[in-house]
């Protein structure tokens, strides 16, 4: 079997303790990724034969591995060599800093090196760098941490490990109603109250704003392109500077009082707006629509 056939990727994420597996295995997750951390190595094959069984419900694991694991280098030297073997060609992601960084973080959190002992931290450190040695030979990408912050880091994993969907900012444009409640989950809130409310014109009462006549009617009042045009400029800049702090979900909530013409229309032209933009994958909800 082999992985154009199972449809599996598989990466294994390894390094030294305090080098960034915590953050790289987050990273990953959030790429689509199965993340399975500190699995025994003899397990790992099965891991990944399962995957391939699973009817494309699973088509990318990553194993995180450290040496908490038993005979850590050889088994895991050698279920690399047996994956590769069967096909799924493993892509190793191995992760390390400086002595004096490790040491600085290590210290931060008040906790012992795995490979310590009754030893100073830094006897640990350096025999787990020694006892992987062989492995960081072995990868095929080497990530020293040491002057990456977690914002770097992530887009550097983003960069080989995730694709363009993955990476872009998943917005939803969510239309609201005030009189029932502000949205709890909303990151940006806008109330475009400020627009003629088509409530008090009998012949759109009725309708929504997903309707053209009401639609067409609150587009065309004063200030509503304008708000447009600038809401949309603002959250290009939003999203861009999320993208660089990793942040890849975005609800942005549009009020009007009952979340049934005004909010609803200018969710659909502001969402249409947004799908435009290179690294957003844009929804609208509508949370009230239909309510009254």
């Amino acid at each position: 079997m082999n992985a154009e056939k199972s449809g599996i990727e598989v990466a294994v994420v390894t390094g030294l303790s305090g080098a960034g597996r915590s953050t790289a295995a987050k990273c990953l997750e959030d790429l689509g990724w199965f993340v399975v951390d500190n699995l025994p190595p003899e397990l790992i094959a099965t891991m990944v034969e399962l995957g391939a069984q699973a009817r494309g419900a699973i088509t990318r694991v990553a194993v995180v591995m450290d040496v908490r694991s038993r005979a850590f280098t050889e088994d895991l030297a050698a279920i690399i060599k047996d994956l590769d073997a069967r096909g799924y060609k493993p892509r190793v992601l191995f992760l390390e800093a400086t002595d004096a960084v490790l040491i600085r973080r290590f210290e931060a959190v008040r906790r012992g090196h795995p490979m310590q002992g009754d030893g100073r931290l830094q006897d640990g450190i350096e025999a787990e760098r020694i006892l992987l040695t062989p492995l960081k030979q072995e990868a095929d990408l080497v990530l020293d941490t040491s002057a990456l912050s977690v914002h770097q880091l992530r887009a550097k994993i983003e960069d080989t490990f995730g694709t363009e969907a993955a990476t872009r900012t998943r917005v939803t444009v969510l239309s609201f109603g005030y009189k029932y409640g502000l949205p709890m989950d909303a990151d940006l809130v806008m109330d475009v109250r400020f627009l003629p409310n088509p409530f008090w014109i009998p012949e759109l009462r009725e309708q929504t704003g997903l309707d053209g006549e009401v639609r067409n009617y609150v587009l065309s009042q004063e200030g509503a392109d304008e708000f447009l045009d600038r809401y949309h400029e603002l959250l290009r800049l939003i999203g861009a500077g999320y993208r660089r702090e990793g942040k890849r979900y975005l609800t942005l909530a549009i009020g009007c009082t009952g979340g049934k013409h005004r909010s609803v229309a200018l969710s659909e032209e502001l969402a249409a707006r947004l799908a435009s933009e290179d690294g957003m994958a844009v929804k609208v909800v509508h949370r009230d629509l239909g309510r009254e």
